[in-house]
């Protein structure tokens, strides 16, 4: 028996898994769709603390999920979803067809309890539709990783040792500094798409990253910096650094310590006083990341948007209501527009989504105004839109959820400098740090790693503990300059869901200028 399950396993699974989709398609009475993704990946991590080695691991993951729709008198969805080990590989075949079997059996005890539900609750019934998927080009396609160096060929202990390596580092640039976590990782993974509609989609990707944790012991007090490296490349991004039209990464140590260098700098400045009132603000690219996926892209997944998520992760500003809402309204200076992109380079990275449709941008904000969600098949059908390819899942085990891929302020056509150069008066938001915004993200405040004044066009004092908060339409549409120093940052924690998928994207923009409070802990 196997100790571990390889990527190479899903060359026999994958005939395995047309076999069984194509056999129940035809076979289960009030079936009218299938689809089965199976997923292998193959990894290596490992952790330092203050320079000591703390963890390591060599390990995989393997997983699928089945999803059908079924019923009799009404149409429902039934999913299934198992993690698996070496033994399950075996007997996969059985396996995977039992979970068939599972997921169609949830879907036709689903829809006799919409059919019979219809009748009791008046208008409230009746909007138990049946579920149908918007119809889309069905692919056959392979895609195969890029890289340089293999994340499998890359021994374990030369990931422990650049964690430990950049984490001695670290601890070595200041005095100041009184603790550090670092983490490396690099994988490859594999997954299969097989639906009833012909579907037949062969996917895979590199993944490798890292992750800077610095706490620095300032003249005012303990302040602590983290941030992420990585990309969809090998382990050449650890060593060598990635450099192209949008993403700047610096190989890892140089990485470490350029953030362990901010976070003593900052850590020595004094805290940033609120401002009164108003007052211009620019933004780095950096910083406009998280404006970017906390403000345009979560409120523009149309689950959100819908109401299916309103519970446990709030709504979106963008629709209150089939009859109120900002689609075609102006919501931004026409200097703003914004996409989601998973066909361009980024930790979003995928050309079809977790039910093969085909990636393609989306714009949410087109020079200023609003133009569309990300949506899947289902709820594309509802709104009746085409489905723009924006249904990813974790892993395979998990119900794929509307998420963001490459979510992005668009580039302008100032210049960076010059946006800075004409502010009198005002602050300089570099880098981000945590978010904190509304149910529906119509405002937020969102903390920076450094503020830095501006007067007459120089950038001088630097603050520690600053932050912007504004209403989120108004500091859209009071953007008046927007960079053509476009830049994209991997996010790899982003959380949604029930049970939580934390999902890997980037985000980004350019340097921007608005207005809002700054808020810090200064009087």
């Amino acid at each position: 028996m196997a100790e571990t399950i390889k990527l190479e396993f899903l060359d026999r699974a994958r005939s395995w898994v047309r076999s069984a989709v194509s056999e129940y398609a035809r076979r289960l009475p009030y079936l009218t769709y299938c689809d089965v993704r199976v997923e292998v990946d193959e990894s290596k991590g490992a952790v330092a603390e203050n320079g000591q080695a703390k963890h390591s691991a060599e390990d995989y993951s393997f997983a699928f999920g089945v999803r059908v729709l079924a019923g009799k008198r009404a149409v429902a969805p039934g999913y299934y979803g198992r993690m698996l080990g070496a033994a399950d590989g075996v007997g996969f075949e059985k396996v995977l067809r039992e979970g068939i079997h599972h997921a169609y059996s949830r879907a036709l005890a689903s829809g006799q309890a919409k059919s019979e539900s219809r009748p009791r609750f008046g208008s409230l019934g009746r909007s138990l539709y049946d579920t149908i998927l918007a119809p889309i080009k069905v692919a056959q396609a392979s895609v195969p990783a890029v890289y340089k160096v293999d994340p499998r060929s890359v021994p374990l202990a030369k990931v422990a040792d650049m964690a430990t390596e950049v984490s001695k580092a670290v601890s070595a640039l200041s005095s100041q500094i009184v603790f550090n976590v670092v983490v490396a990782q690099t994988t490859l993974l594999r997954e299969l798409f097989v639906s009833s509609e012909g579907a037949d989609i062969d996917q895979s990707h590199a993944s490798t990253e890292g992750f800077v944790l610095v706490v620095s012991r300032g003249e005012t007090g303990n302040l602590e910096l983290y941030d992420f490296h990585g990309h969809q490349r090998g382990w050449e991004i650890m060593e060598e650094g990635y450099r192209s039209a949008s993403i700047q990464l610096l190989p890892f140590k140089e990485f470490a310590l350029e953030l362990a260098r901010s976070t003593v700098d900052v850590s020595n400045a004094p805290s940033l006083p609120s401002s009164e009132g108003e007052v211009v603000v620019v933004t780095d690219p950096h910083f406009s990341a998280l404006v970017c996926h906390e403000v345009v892209g979560h409120p523009s997944e149309l689950d959100r948007a819908l109401k299916m998520e309103t519970a446990y992760a709030g709504r979106s500003w963008f629709l209150r209501t089939l009859e109120d809402h900002q689609i075609g309204k102006q919501v931004a200076s026409p200097l703003v527009s914004a996409f989601s992109d998973p066909t361009i380079e980024g930790f979003g990275h995928y050309l079809y989504d977790h039910e093969g449709t085909p990636a393609q941008r989306a714009y949410h904000i087109e020079k200023g105004m609003f133009r569309e969600f990300l949506n899947s098949r289902q709820t594309a059908a509802l709104m009746n839109v085409a489905p723009n390819g924006s249904y990813q899942a974790t892993d395979a085990s998990l119900i794929p959820l509307i998420r963001m891929s490459n979510t992005a302020f668009a580039p302008g056509q100032s210049d960076p400098q010059s946006i800075i150069r004409e502010v009198e008066r005002g602050y300089y938001v570099q880098g981000h740090r945590i978010p904190s915004v509304s149910e529906a993200r119509e405002n937020f405040r969102i903390s920076a790693m450094k503020v830095s004044e501006i007067r007459n066009g120089e950038v001088g004092q630097l603050y520690r503990d600053g932050a912007i908060m504004a209403d989120s339409r108004d500091f859209f549409l009071r953007v008046d300059a927007a960079g053509k120093d476009f830049r994209l940052f991997p996010i790899p924690n982003c959380g949604k869901g029930q049970p939580m998928q934390a999902k890997r994207m980037s985000n980004g923009g350019p340097t921007m200028r608005s207005v809002a409070r700054v808020t810090g802990g200064g009087q």
